[in-house]
Order: C-alpha cells, then sequence, then structure tokens
C-alpha cells in the first residue's frame, strides 16, 4: 500500500510490472487484486525500491504467501 507520507512524485508507477499502482486524488494508491509484490518477477517490491519517501509499505490487510503471489501473477499475465 502508498500510504499517507506519499509526495505524488510518481516515481513508483513505472516500476510496477504489474500495472498495480495508479494516481489517485491526492497520492498514488495500489490496486490489491493486481498487486503481487513483484514476485516472480523480482525478490522485492519495485515501488518501495524507487520511493524516496518510503511510502509504499507491506499491507496489512492484504497478507499472501509467496505461493499466492505466484498465482496471481500467472492469472494477471496469462501464464
Amino acid at each position: 500500500m502508498i500510504t499517507e507520507e506519499c509526495i505524488n512524485c510518481g516515481a513508483c508507477e513505472p516500476e510496477c510490472p504489474n500495472q498495480a499502482i495508479e494516481a489517485g486524488d491526492e497520492i498514488y494508491v495500489i490496486d490489491a487484486e493486481k498487486c503481487t509484490e513483484c514476485i516472480p518477477v523480482y525478490e522485492e517490491s519495485q515501488c518501495a525500491a524507487v520511493c524516496p519517501v518510503d511510502a509504499c509499505v507491506p499491507d496489512p490487510n492484504h497478507k499472501e504467501s509467496r505461493e499466492e503471489l505466484e498465482e496471481k501473477y500467472k492469472a494477471l499475465h496469462g501464464e
């Protein structure tokens, strides 16, 4: 998820391999249905890696196992 610390810089949006990030009214938002925490493409969330203010953090309301994230990625990308 993206916290209210977001400065709306847009650095995160192009980094998402699932196009799960988009501009909201005041801050960027992540669609939890599309977010795979960058698994299996990367070993870490790319939005968090590029965020200059550490506003991209794990969402405590959407905890998923690595296997669930991999399956979601496959479903999103038709694999």
